[in-house]
């Protein structure tokens, strides 16, 4: 069935109609949403507590390690599975819950997980031998690593981790955002049983509920709990590094684009177009602000226009910052943050906002401002995109440098010079780069290479595999034992 606006707002209704009712079930006492009355308490991944999901995933754990390489390719193809035949209803459901982002992109989300998480097949045991004898080094699981996801792709997340983290032999306990939460839990509990029926093992993913910060510090300090794995705002990935073990962590992002005289421009445009449109700009890797060199400014604007966006006179992105940002802090400390009520809302709602009306149905805004301006300065996470006019090449990089923070997270460039391109990369030293792409060919998406959506840039690991969560592990034989080639 084709993904109309129709359809939207009749998928949205309905799952609305059904939240309502399970928000008067909360309302008589029914605090695990169903969990716990219907008998899945403590079964397919469903926990309320995080001293008993980690008990859980444990024993999950010891089952999974005795059944070897085989049962993990099953249980991760398992996973594969719902995310592709499932893809519309789950993404339906996510969209649904969280109100954040587009329809269309949270189905994609759901299948590319499925098609491009990297499982088994990427760990690989390594050998060397010689005269001395042989040394084997493989790769060993840590146990149950503790998880958590944010709202913005709240199962695709999981379940991206959950691919990852079997496939290197754990076992893993989410601890969701709350606005993300329910289809957090109906996706574990597909997994699970499916993972039941296949392999006789259950709860290998957990689930709390009801999750707050609190039961987020609980999982960081628990002491079965052997990693950690945060993808989520700043607070909780705080509380993540600041805990005494190790934490794979994906930090803030505010990734900007650099066009200058060289590029194809109505290919960048539509680059332009699709990364920053993509379920809203939600994606931490979405274009965020473009630095243009001004002999193509205009030109490049014409080309944004062709590509589907609208572009706003200055008095409309004057209204739209005034709902955009709020201010936060006193005194000295007083700053300009994001309104959270528009991060990952459409154009149409922006516009609606800020008091004016689009043209026409738009998959993007656009529009000129200073280098200073708070959409460059901030991560907004909206169908905005702002434009800063530059003189030359070298001060768009160095421009785009200071908008990114230090964060080396992500950065683009649209250009056919190479020196370009390679002093961009260099200046900007981040763990995402793209040359004349969408930001989304930097995960595999639209470009080579496997993906994943959890990518830990503050503490280095970058975009996670399943090698990211193993410990290696290395056999030696000496005097020349079990050599056979001398």
């Amino acid at each position: 069935m084709p993904v109309t606006e129709a359809v939207i707002r009749s998928v949205v209704q309905e799952v609305l109609a059904e939240l309502r009712g399970q928000r008067a079930s909360r309302a008589t006492g029914d605090r695990q949403l169903g969990a716990a009355a219907d008998g899945k308490e403590g079964r397919y991944g469903l926990f309320s507590r995080v001293e008993d999901a980690v008990a859980a995933a444990a024993e999950a754990q010891k089952k999974l390690q005795a059944a070897g390489s085989e049962a993990r390719a099953r249980a991760v193809a398992c996973i594969r599975r719902i995310c592709i035949e499932q893809a519309e209803p789950l993404g339906r459901e996510e969209f649904a819950e969280t109100r954040i982002g587009r329809l269309d992109h949270k189905i994609e989300k759901m299948r590319i997980t499925g098609e491009r998480i990297p499982g088994v097949e990427f760990l690989q045991t390594h050998a060397y031998s010689g005269s001395q004898g042989l040394t084997l080094v493989e790769y060993a699981p840590f146990g149950v690593i503790g998880v958590v996801t944010p709202v913005t792709h709240s199962l695709p997340t999981l379940a991206g981790n959950a691919i990852n983290m079997i496939a290197a032999g754990n076992a893993l306990v989410c601890n969701p955002h709350p606005s993300g939460a329910g289809v957090a839990r109906h996706g574990v509990e597909l997994f699970n049983r499916a993972i039941h029926r296949e392999t006789g093992i259950d709860n290998l993913i957990a689930v709390i509920t009801e999750p707050t910060l609190e039961t987020a510090q609980a999982l960081f300090d628990h002491r079965e709990v052997k990693l950690l794995c945060v993808t989520g705002g700043p607070a909780v990935g705080r509380a993540a590094l600041s805990s005494r073990k190790r934490a794979i962590v994906a930090g803030p992002g505010n990734p900007p684009v650099v066009v200058d005289e060289t590029a194809d421009l109505e290919h960048a445009a539509r680059c332009i177009v699709r990364g920053a449109a993509y379920d809203n700009n939600l994606l931490c890797i979405g274009e965020k602000q473009v630095f243009a060199v001004a002999s193509i400014f205009d030109e490049l604007c014409a080309a944004m226009e062709a590509a589907g966006a609208v572009r706003l006179a200055d008095a409309q992105i004057e209204q739209l910052t005034r709902v955009a940002f709020v201010r936060q802090g006193e005194g000295t400390r007083e700053r300009l943050v994001v309104n959270k009520e528009l991060i990952g809302q459409d154009p149409e709602v922006l516009a609606q906002r800020a008091g004016f009306s689009l043209p026409r149905r738009t998959e993007l805004l656009f529009g000129e401002t200073s280098a200073e301006h708070p959409f460059v300065q901030e991560e907004q996470m909206m169908p905005f995109v702002p434009f800063v006019r530059v003189p030359d090449v070298d001060t768009a990089i160095e421009w785009a440098r200071r908008s990114e923070h230090g964060f080396r997270h992500t950065a683009i460039i649209h250009s056919r010079n190479v020196d370009a391109i390679t002093a961009m990369a260099r200046a900007l030293d981040t763990t995402l780069f793209v040359a004349n792409g969408p930001c989304m060919a930097a995960l595999g998406i639209e470009g080579e290479g496997y993906l994943s959506y959890s990518i830990a840039t503050p503490t280095g690991e970058g975009v996670t595999t399943p090698l990211t969560f193993t410990r290696q592990r290395r056999l030696s034989v000496a005097r020349g034992a079990l050599c056979i080639a001398r």
